[in-house]
């Protein structure tokens, strides 16, 4: 029996006259590959856009489905557990509780908040230290005792003990997101979680091709005889093929969903792999209708993907992106566009390309199905609906068995 140890989502979406991710200078975020400079987006901005999208599969709606919020701040302790204090405790007990709250769930040094990391907090972390802040308010007589108090909760009281046997009870107290994308904890380290999901950054299978938007700013109510623009400004616009790549670690995924141990996964019931299921459906749609994107009002970056190619096997994960070290050239001469060549048949062929060559020299170990449209569609390959494609790699976790 083969199982999908490893599921790959390969896609391509294309944008024209987009900022679908900047820099802190306002530029669109750029890649250096293969003697070409590349505009890139980002894989947090990727998966950031997969959580909170109000789409009906957004990541962060399954959450809430099924009970397992979880929110990433700076100021989840402020905002949701001693915030809600303030109108029945004294401001000095509760000021002392949040103090060292803050220090211990963020580190030593977060009493600047700009400093401190944006933590990923499950609603039942969050629910735990708000009931015993809560206590501590109740029970200290001034702000002196509540400190203390506060103090012992961490150290005597053994609060990160206690968050660390909620963690294990209830291996989801950290909420969907951390089991699907990880968490990093450096105020402990027992409260981190291996990320299941991992997203490369994507970026354009050719050059860059940027363009600098100048425009002015006109002032409805100045005088007629007052022609001059209200503001002058000028922003980057890019456009292009993007090629992303995500990969699923479906026993790490079952295991951090369901707290068995990773080599246990095919074993366990497949109702148990329901949730884990439902993630990557819910994913191959993600991957293919929402797109990321800043300047909404003035560019409108909304695309669907044109291919979606699904690869399924046991052995370590391979990217694609080297099907794009050399840049694909868009065709441009008059003989190749009568003959219908484009940049979209042109990448599907650098893929399938890579493909050949990877399958002759490694062997073939993946089993592969698509979701295309037009010139980007992969020959040899079965073509799916979006929603088949979907399905098919859900059931392959489900059951727990490739399905060729």
């Amino acid at each position: 029996m083969t199982t999908p140890r490893f599921i790959q989502i390969h896609f391509l979406a294309s944008y024209p006259g987009v900022l679908l991710n900047r820099d802190d200078a306002g530029l669109a975020k750029r890649l250096p590959f293969g003697g070409a400079t590349r505009t890139r987006i980002s894989s947090q901005c990727l998966k950031r856009h997969w959580r909170m999208t109000e789409d009906s599969r957004g990541l962060h709606r399954l959450a809430e489905e099924v009970g397992l919020e979880a929110e990433r701040s700076k100021v989840a302790i402020e905002q949701e557990v001693t915030d809600p204090l303030r109108d029945r405790a004294d401001k000095a007990v509760v000021d002392a509780i949040e103090k060292v709250f803050v220090e211990k769930v963020y580190g030593g040094k977060a009493g600047d908040k700009k400093s401190r990391q944006a933590l990923l907090l499950g609603r039942p972390e969050l629910a735990y230290l708000a009931e015993n802040a809560a206590r501590i308010a109740r029970e200290a007589e001034d702000a002196k005792a509540a400190e203390a108090a506060a103090q012992a909760f961490f150290k005597d009281g053994d609060g990160k003990a206690n968050l660390k046997q909620l963690r294990e009870q209830n291996h989801l107290a950290p909420g969907l997101e951390s089991a699907l994308f990880g968490r990093m904890v450096t105020s402990d380290v027992r409260a981190n979680t291996d990320a299941a999901i991992h997203v490369a950054h994507a970026f354009t299978v050719h050059d860059e091709q940027p363009e600098l938007d100048y425009f002015t700013v006109v002032d409805d109510l100045a005088e007629r005889e007052d022609a001059g623009a209200a503001g002058v400004f000028d922003t980057e616009l890019t456009s292009g093929l993007y090629y992303g790549y995500v990969v699923v670690d479906a026993p790490l995924l079952v295991s951090n969903l369901t707290g068995c141990p990773r080599k246990a996964w095919a074993g366990l019931d497949p109702e148990a792999r329901d949730l884990a299921a439902r993630v990557i459906e819910n994913l191959v749609h993600l991957v293919a209708t929402v797109s990321p994107g800043a300047k909404r009002g003035s560019t409108a970056p909304y695309a669907y993907a044109d291919l979606v190619l699904v690869e399924a096997g046991e052995r370590q994960p391979r990217t694609l992106a080297n099907a794009f070290r050399d840049p694909v050239q868009p065709p441009r001469n008059r003989q190749a566009l009568e003959a219908g060549a484009t940049l979209a048949r042109e990448t599907a062929r650098a893929i399938e390309r890579e493909i050949e060559g990877l399958d002759g020299m490694f062997g073939l170990h993946e089993t592969r199905m698509q979701a295309a449209r037009g010139a980007a569609r992969l020959s040899g390959i079965d073509a799916l609906t979006l929603p088949d494609l979907a399905t098919r790699a859900g059931a392959m976790v489900r059951r727990a068995l490739i399905v060729g």
